[in-house]
């Protein structure tokens, strides 16, 4: 194994336990206590938080701004994706042409669409006012993650680089915003919770 693979797998380790700590965090820290009385179902609530509760026609605003949040989804897919293709390279085990083909598309889209919102966060000014230096940073890092998988896909010579990459994103995953890997969960599971209980969750239709 040579060093930038260790190096990966080092980075790896230490986001892991980061992640570790936070998640048993978060189980420590329990259900908070609701006083007012129940209204409706908190499984329910739960449920629809992450099932129908993410349709962005359900959202406060989400809906006034399909392309940027269907860019967000690709974006997050390709992440998913490259993450199970960092362990496949990491393995040595080999894909499919088609699959490999694929794979690569789907990273270059999930690049494409970072370059995208990277770009909206610099020129639309009320994301820049909103922005902190950790939204670009967290944004670029997981940007150049989605493209090397593409090009390693395409040019195996470009793998010491993939790992390298590799290893900066999850250094950098416990530090900044990137750690909403574990907290979304914990969100979206609180929000069910609170708006099951009031019975405002599962919205009724009109």
């Amino acid at each position: 194994m040579h060093w930038y693979e260790w190096f990966a797998l080092a980075a790896l380790a230490i986001c892991l336990i980061s992640f570790a700590h936070h998640f048993f965090r978060l189980l420590k820290l329990g259900k908070p206590r609701d006083y007012s009385a129940r209204a409706g179902s908190t499984t329910r609530g739960i449920v629809y938080s992450f099932t129908a509760g993410m349709n962005p026609r359900n959202k406060e605003s989400a809906f006034l701004h399909l392309p940027t949040y269907t860019a967000g989804v690709i974006f997050h897919v390709a992440t998913f994706l490259s993450i199970v293709m960092f362990f496949l390279l990491l393995s040595g085990l080999e894909c499919s042409r088609l699959i490999c083909i694929l794979l690569t598309l789907a990273a270059f889209s999930g690049a494409a669409a970072g370059v995208g919102i990277f770009i909206k966060r610099l020129t639309d000014n009320k994301l820049r006012r909103l922005s902190n230096p950790d939204d670009y940073i967290s944004n670029m890092l997981v940007t150049l993650f989605q493209l090397f998988t593409g090009l390693v896909l395409l040019n195996n010579g470009l793998y010491p680089a993939y790992m390298i990459v590799a290893g900066l994103l999850f250094i950098y995953m416990p530090a900044g915003k990137l750690k909403h890997a574990i907290y979304f969960f914990a969100a979206r599971y609180h929000l069910g919770l609170f708006y099951g209980w009031r019975n405002v969750w599962p919205m009724k239709k009109p």
